[in-house]
This record gives structure tokens, sequence and C-alpha cells, in this order.
């Protein structure tokens, strides 16, 4: 896209000023809807739970390779109209025209466009990349324009509250009011006096901790009242406020209150019936600590509160004891969060209008008060290509495709009220972002908390802003600066200029970002050189928000910046039904690893059955890292994540949406640590989240209570004793004479012999190993090894317990055999129990484990099936379009599968096999109660109050991956 503003188009309708839209995706006279398939779907959605269904809408359009999920999604929270009526949306091309088409209208209503042929050009590009899931908008866009609602565009607000009864009560009502268009807010109550100080009546004042509790009762009355999700809000006070050491504490007081209450038999699970007695639990607490207070910690010294009247210090404090209590209180109930004040405003544009105090509840949105953002994400796993470079050049047209549609919509937005209408306007706040930031970094072979993969995400970040603020620059030139741009263009050239001299700190690595960072480059050059110029159409651009229900509409793996949350996901499947998956990055990242294809089935098959990759078959402890997930075995170190974070700071206007996660055992110091580093690596906000610090967060079963525990424990020691009978295996000997066959075999070199006895019926009863070139130590070893596994075979141990200990056993010697079977072996066990799993178990039951012969490898790759092709009539039952990793049950019945879209559909390509796929346990419906089965511990998440499913963590917010709804804003 260029900018022709001032120079005469020769295009007809042309106008004086005006963007010249260039195609990215689109051809000339080809609409984007006429280049899919598209299919009519029944989109039917249940509460787990109850079995009651909450939604029905059958026959919506959507194109074939949009997953089961996103549509279903999109359909329940974004299609408008009742259900069952004429006016009732039925399809994917209604909703994009629906928002598509206002933004078209809005853009050539107020000249963005140099003539009609640009306005076309900008819908269709705008349609296709919506329509292929490159980007998305805030979920508001999709609720409201084009509709005959309020067009409120915004997710975030930010508020203000001053030391008066008015202000506190219009406080209440301007939060209700945005609760209830479905958005979230924050705001700072330190301009409200203590409860140290004096009221002019000569009374003490109430303090704003005590107003809080108006607040939180508000926000949980509304929250399950609005259409689209629950109240979401932020509460900041300064660090000097004298009643913050109260203000810190009380949600920690809250939660000793929640577990006094569990314990005496009350239900204290969320959206329990007793958990609304306790307060201050709709609202994420933050503490705004500023440059002295931080230093104060650091030397050691004191640190003084100070009047909300005059500023005098009222109480001087250790500055240790203060973040000692801070940090306690997160460590047990995960607030308060921490934003750096001197960072926020270090980095703000429009000073002279006034210091940025607050934030959005997720904390990435930090502005003005009395102020909104309109946020969009883009979709990074779209712009890698198939030879995993990334499409830079594309992604820096795509983001000023984005941020020129972003900026149109505040021309025609509603806004909750008259003060944040008017600062929007004034300001035109922006908050492009993106997500699968984890897919990508796993599919490009990048360790999420390596320096590899904090340069690529840095070079990414500071390409999207470079090019958001390249194009801000550009519409400033066409139809204006912003209103209160020019009392602040020193302060907003100097931080454009801050964010280039970043751009130029950035250490390079790999090729793939070293291409990325000079695109970057480019934009940021052109950045200083036309905004001194035109100046700048908006105040802020970017920020990374959390990604939820929009990043499902997207497909996406991952969301906002985080980590992939487990190796192993849930997944829907068309015709009804579920599945568990490898993630469908692993085989990618595998296959430009250098990984032979029999490699890569045997690391996706282990991770099919363990849920991560520690002892993967062939797999280089080197590559582990590339793996690490949010969850599981390998969970990404707290500072791991806190690095990234520091990564790209420095690239965004805004700041990041995003938990610190950190074990159980974590120490009060370690949070303390956490806060004390984000501090000095430049963060603008922190929240941590210790394991199990909350009792509120029921398991998958949700039913269970303290008073259900009780009940049973008091059922149990009242009944009987009854008779007690033990149950003792039997030996079943081997005959005087049996049927046995010797193998030899080669590993690594090291050469030996399995010998192999079995009872009349064929089943294995004993085995002996014998190497050569043994000495007498090992020979008994080997010996006693022999009759302890034949004696526990004659004892009815299943050989495929045995299976499933040794196989993946790693120690020398290893390496390439000599059977063309079992072609590599960690070990000489790990060679022998899969060598006796090919020659005693079944198909079903080894299938089931990945252990195939080599014939049935080959016909899989043919084919797509182990089987042979006299079972294929057994896969009847499914559509041709199921999915195309085949599913291996207990059973292990091989399916047919379905051609999902490219991003997803790599298995086959990868040798990723049966063991990629398999059905889940009845009691599974999410990835986050997934790994519950994998760990054997409950995860700390909660309970969707829509349709039952178990939530997983997005950003400092939760989304739930049965209907889409958040925690938060996002």
């Amino acid at each position: 896209m260029t900018e022709t503003a001032g120079k005469p188009s020769t295009r007809r309708g042309s106008r004086t000023k005006g963007l010249t839209i260039e195609r990215i995706h689109t051809t000339e006279g080809v609409h984007p809807y006429d280049e899919v398939t598209w299919e009519k779907r029944d989109v039917v959605q249940q509460n787990w739970k109850s079995g009651e269904t909450i939604f029905e809408q059958r026959g919506v359009e959507f194109p074939d390779f949009w997953s089961v999920n996103a549509s279903t999604i999109v359909t329940t929270k974004y299609f408008r109209g009742a259900v069952g009526s004429p006016e009732r949306e039925s399809g994917l091309k209604q909703l994009i025209d629906r928002v598509v088409l206002t933004y078209v209208k809005a853009g050539k209503d107020n000249g963005y466009f140099a003539a009609d042929t640009d306005a076309e050009i900008f819908e269709h590009e705008l349609t296709y990349a919506l329509l292929h899931q490159i980007f998305s908008f805030n979920s508001p866009v999709w609720f409201n324009v084009g509709t005959a609602s309020p067009q409120q565009v915004s997710a975030c607000f930010i508020l203000s509250v001053d030391d008066s009864m008015d202000s506190i009560l219009n406080w209440y009502k301007e939060e209700g009011f945005i609760f209830k268009g479905g958005s979230g807010a924050g705001l700072n109550l330190s301009r409200i006096r203590s409860s140290k100080e004096l009221l002019s009546s000569g009374g003490t004042a109430s303090g704003p901790v005590s107003f809080m509790r108006g607040a939180d009762a508000s926000a949980g009355t509304i929250k399950s009242g609005g259409a689209t999700r629950r109240a979401a809000k932020m509460v900041v006070l300064d660090v000097d406020h004298p009643d913050i050491e109260e203000f810190v504490e009380t949600k920690a007081r809250e939660e000793h209150k929640i577990r006094a209450l569990r314990d005496a038999g009350f239900d204290m699970d969320l959206g329990g019936a007793d958990i609304t007695s306790v307060q201050y639990q709709n609202a994420n607490n933050s503490v705004r600590v500023n440059d002295e207070f931080m230093r104060a910690v650091d030397e050691g010294t004191e640190f003084g509160l100070t009047s909300r009247k005059d500023g005098s210090v009222i109480e001087t404090v250790d500055a240790r004891e203060l973040m000692g209590k801070i940090a306690k209180a997160a460590w047990e109930c995960a607030d308060p969060g921490i934003q750096y004040d001197g960072t926020i405003n270090d980095w703000h544009t429009n000073p002279e209008t006034g210091r940025i105090t607050a934030s959005n509840p997720c904390s990435e949105y930090m502005s003005l008060d009395n102020s909104s953002c309109n946020l969009a994400s883009l979709n990074l796993l779209k712009f890698l290509k198939d030879d995993d470079t990334f499409d830079a050049e594309r992604f820096q047209k795509v983001a000023e495709l984005v941020i020129t549609a972003m900026d149109i919509s505040i021309c025609f937005a509603d806004f909750p009220t008259e003060a944040i209408g008017d600062t929007t306007r004034d300001y035109r706040q922006l908050g492009i972002g993106y997500a699968n930031l984890g897919a990508l970094l796993m599919a490009t072979g990048h360790g999420y908390d390596s320096d590899g993969g904090r340069a690529l995400a840095a070079s990414i970040t500071s390409l999207l802003t470079g090019a958001s603020y390249k194009r801000s620059a550009e519409l400033a030139g066409i139809v204006g600066a912003y209103n209160g741009y020019a009392r602040n263009a020193d302060a907003h050239k100097r931080v454009m200029r801050k964010h280039q001299a970043a751009n130029d700190q950035i250490r390079t690595i790999h090729t793939m970002d070293k291409d990325i960072h000079a695109v970057a480059t480019k934009a940021w050059d052109a950045v200083v050189k036309v905004g001194e110029k035109n100046g700048y159409r908006n105040a802020q651009a970017s920020v990374l928000a959390p990604t939820g229900t929009i990043g499902f509409m997207m497909d996406c793996d991952t969301t906002g910046i985080e980590p992939d949350f487990s190796l192993v996901k849930f997944k829907k499947l068309v015709g009804g039904g579920s599945m568990q998956i490898v993630n469908l990055t692993i085989p990618r990242a595998l296959k430009k690893l250098g990984y032979t294809e029999e490699t890569i089935e045997a690391i996706v098959e282990y991770i099919a059955d363990k849920g991560h990759v520690i002892d993967a078959p062939g797999l280089k402890q080197d590559h582990y890292e590339i793996f690490d997930t949010a969850m599981g075995a390998r969970a990404i170190a707290p500072m791991g994540h806190v690095r990234m974070m520091a990564a790209v700071q420095p690239f965004l206007s805004g700041a990041i949406s995003k938990t610190v996660n950190l074990p159980e055992s974590a120490s009060v110091e370690e949070i303390e640590d956490v806060y004390m580093q984000g501090w000095k690596l430049g963060l603008k906000a922190l929240a941590v989240y210790r394991d199990n610090c909350k009792v509120g967060q029921p398991l998958s079963d949700g039913g269970s209570t303290a008073k259900d525990a009780k009940d049973a424990k008091d059922a149990a020691a009242a009944a009987p004793v009854e008779k007690v009978v033990e149950y003792r295996p039997l030996r079943r000997r081997m005959p005087k004479r049996r049927s046995s066959q010797t193998t030899s075999f080669a590993v690594g070199g090291a050469e030996g012999y399995l010998t192999a006895g079995t009872y009349e019926d064929g089943d294995l009863g004993e085995l002996f190993l014998k190497f050569g070139k043994q000495g007498s130590t090992l020979a008994g070893l080997m010996d006693a090894f022999s009759i302890a596994i034949s004696i526990a075979l004659q004892h009815g141990v299943p050989l495929e317990t045995y299976v499933e200990k040794f196989t993946n056993l790693r120690f020398e010697p290893a390496g390439m055999t000599d059977d063309p079977d079992v072609r590599m072996a960690q070990s000489i066990m790990d060679y022998v129990f899969r060598r006796l799993a090919l020659d005693y178990l079944d198909f079903d039951t080894r299938s089931f484990m990945g252990i195939h012969t080599a014939e049935e490898r080959a016909r899989q790759l043919e084919t797509g099936s182990y089987e042979a092709s006299s079972t294929d009539s057994d896969d009847s039952d499914y559509d041709d379009d199921s999915y195309s990793q085949g599913v291996a049950t207990n059973e292990v019945k091989e399916v047919k599968s379905e051609v999902a879209t490219k991003d997803e559909t790599i298995t086959d390509q990868s040798g990723a096999g049966a063991a990629s796929a398999r059905a889940v346990d009845a009691t599974v419906h999410s990835s986050a109660e997934l790994m519950e089965k994998f760990q054997g511990k409950a995860s700390d998440a909660p309970m969707c109050m829509t349709c039952g499913t178990k939530m997983r963590p997005a950003g400092s917010c939760y989304v739930c991956e049965g209907c889409g709804s958040t925690s938060g804003c996002s």
C-alpha cells in the first residue's frame, strides 16, 4: 500500500487525497468467496454436565477448511438475530459482509481511499484475510458492527474516579454500562483519600478499599446477565497510597475466609452456592509501583506513603517489607499484580494531556483515563511459507491493511460514555497484536525460552508496530493527525525514536529473524521520516491481548504471546464426538530439524502416549526445549516467560496480557524476585499465578465440594467393616516340552540372541537373552532379568505392560539395528520388547502403542492406514471428511481422515501415524482436562459458566474451548 496524499489520481472517481490500496491476496475480477469451497454444518452445543442443549442452529454455511470448533464458536457467539427467525445470520458470508461493508462505507465517507476502486480492493482484501483466518477483529466488532445496536468496537476501557461521592457513584454506573455491553474496564483508585485522612466535615474517610466492596457487588450481579461474557475489571492503587497494605492483603484475607468456609462444609467452588458471600472476587488487583519504590526495595531503604490531599508523608514503611507483603499476597491468591509506573509513562506518547494511571482488566491496554481501545490480532502461522520462511513483506502489508480498518472504525463507533467517546476520538488509540507465537516458534524449531526464540519474537513485534505507525503517519497526511497530537508532538516523536533505537538493539541469530529485522528497520526509518512531516493518526498502535475467543475463530494453536499449552490437544469431530491429537506443529518442527519420517512417527506416537517428549525415541536432548510448554513435564520456567515478555515489550505501544505461572512449590521470595526482575527488564506490567493457590477452582467433575467430602468421610466411618477377601495370582507353569523361537539381532553394533518360549495356545511364557562377547557379570544379570520376566509372565502380568515400560528406555548400546521392522532402538531393552510386541501382541494392541512392522508403515504412507485393505470396511461409520489423523482407540480401529486446512493437515506427510490422534475418555472435554489426565493432577482453571467445560489460560484471563467464553475482555 502506498500513500498518494496531495497527488491527484488518474483513476476514475479519484480524490485529491487518499490511500492507493494494492492487492495482497486477491485477484482482480474474482471475489474471495468464489475461491473457497463452502459446506453446510449443524451447530449443536450442550452442557456436558447437565446434558441440556444450550444452542442449536442447523445448516450454517462455512468454508470446508474451518474447524468444527471455529464454526461452532462463531455461530454461537457472533451470529446476530434470534435463533429460528428469518433475521438470524446463517453463514460466515453474512457475518463478514456485515462487518466489512460497514468499514468500507465509513472509509469512503471519511476520505480514506484515493478512488472507488481502492475501496473495492480494500473490501476484497479485508474479506479474504478474515475468511482465511489471517487476522480477526476483537469480539465487540463481531457483536455490534453493522447491527441496530450501538456500534461499540472497543473491548478495553479505562475509567477514572475522583475523591468525591458523586464521582464514586458515577464510577459504579459507568462500570455497569460497560459490563452490560460485554466489555471490561480498569481504573486507579489512588485519588480517593485514605482511611487515615480526615474528611472536610471532620470525620475519617472510608478509604478506597471500602468503596471496592460496592463495585465488586455490582460486577458480581451483572457478570451473568450479559449476552456475551462475564464482567471483567481491574483495580489499581499506587504504592505510595496510605491504604496500600490493606489493598494488598484484601483478596488474600478473603482467600483465608474461603478456606475456612470450605472446611466447614460450605460450597466454595467457583459458581458454588456459597461463594457469593466472599468479597473482591470480580476484579484483578494491581499495585502501581514507581521507580523510587523499586530502588528502595533494591537498596533496602524506607519509603513514604503520602496524603492524597497535600502530598505530605503520612507514614514511612520499610520498602522490602512492603514488597514482601505484596509477594506473599500474590503467593496466597495470585493478587495483586504489578504495574511499573516509571516504564509505562516513559513510553507515553501523550504526557502533556495526562499521565497513564491504569489499564484494562487484562493489563495490555494502558493509556489516558476515560479512553478505550479496539483490538485486532494477526495469526502468525499464516505467514509461515511452505519452505519454513516467514513472509515479512506480506506480514507488513496485512498489518497496514488492518491498522487502516481499525482507524476507520473510530469514525462510526459508539462509546458507553461521552467522556470515553471524546478521548477516543481525540487520540484514536488502537491495539493491533498477534496470536500463535508459541506455535510459530515450535514449527520453526525455536525454543520459547531461548535466545533464538526471543530474537524472532522481538523482530516480528518490531515489524508489527513499525508497519502500524508507518501507516498511521501516512493516514495523518490524508485524513489528519489525531486531535491531541499537536500538544504532544515532541513526546510522540521521542517515543517513536525510542522504538527505533530498541529495534537497532535486537541481536538477530538466525536467517529468519535477520530477514524480518531488516524489513522492520526499513519500516521504522519510514515511521520517523513520514511522521516528522505528517504527524501520526493514532496515539497508540499495538498491544498483545489474550486473543481468547478470536484465537479459536482463527483456529490458532496458541493465544497471544503464550507458549503452547500442551503437546496433546482436545479436538472435536465433524460428525460428532472428539479425539485427542498431538499438536500438529510438532511433525512440522521435527521435519525442519532433519528427522526422518520413521523417527518422526515414533516421536509423535510417544508424545500421544506420554504427553511429553522426555525420552522420546530418537529425539536429541538438545531439541527438548523446542517442545517445552506452559504445562506438563517440561513446563517453561517462570523467568522464561518474563524474558520473552521483556524481549517484545520495547516494541509495543501498550503492554502484554500474560500471567507468569509458578509451581505450587514456589516460595514467596521467588515471586518477589520475579517482580523485581520484571522491573529491571523493562516490563510495564506483570502478574503471577502459583499452582493451587486458590480454593475456588473445581475439579473436572464439577460436583465435589468440601461438604461432599465430609459426608463421604462420615459415611465411611459409620459403615460396618466387611470381610476382606484377598486375591493372589496363580502361576501358570510352562509345559515340559514347549515351542520356542530364537532371533539374532544387532543394536548399535552389539550382537545378541533372543529366545522366546510359548504355551500350547501361543501365549508368551518365557524368554532368554544372551549377548555376544559378554562377561560373566553381564551374563548373570541377563539370566536373572530373563527369569524375573518369565516368572512374571507366568503369573499373568500382561506382555503389553512390559512393552510399555521397557520400550523407549534409553542407554548404550543404542542406534541402528539389523531388523527391518525395528530400524532404530534406544537400547537393547527397547529393541527386545519391540520385537516381542511384534511377534506376540495382536495388531490392535501394538498399534495403540505405536509399534508397526515395516510392511505396515509402508502401507500407511501409501493408503493412510496401517491395516490391510480387508479391514477398510470397518471405517464405514466415519465420514470421508473426518480428520486426516487416523484415530487409535483402546480397540485401535483406524478411521478415515478428514482433510482440514493446510496448516492443520500435515500428519500424512510427516508420518505422524495413528498415534497422533485417538479417542478421548468420556470424562475429558477440553485440553485442560486432557492435561489433567496426563499429569495425574487437577489443573488450576475455572469451569465455564456456559457449557461446564474446564477453561484454559489465555493471557491473564481464561478461555473456554467448548463455547469460546472468556473470563476477561479479549
